[in-house]
């Protein structure tokens, strides 16, 4: 496991804190939190890019390339 030093605004870190002790969950969550932020945030961002190096794509075809790369990886996976 790898261990961050952050510096966070300090209104940042009283929202989270009050967010976590609302919601039930105990200062060690913290860490739980920001993992889950930070792959939340890289997915959302990961989406963002592939939506606008496809931007062009109809549909139809954005859905005919998904069904053949499935319909690959089923091949090499049966």
């Amino acid at each position: 496991m790898t261990r961050w030093n952050l510096s966070i605004p300090d209104e940042t870190d009283r929202l989270v804190r009050v967010f976590l002790a609302r919601t039930g969950m105990k200062k060690g969550d913290l860490s739980a939190f920001v993992v889950d932020a930070c792959r939340n945030e890289v997915l959302r961002r990961t989406v963002e890019e592939v939506q606008a190096q496809n931007a062009e794509l109809s549909p139809e075809e954005a859905m005919r390339l998904a069904d053949e790369a499935v319909a690959g990886i089923r091949a090499t996976t049966s």
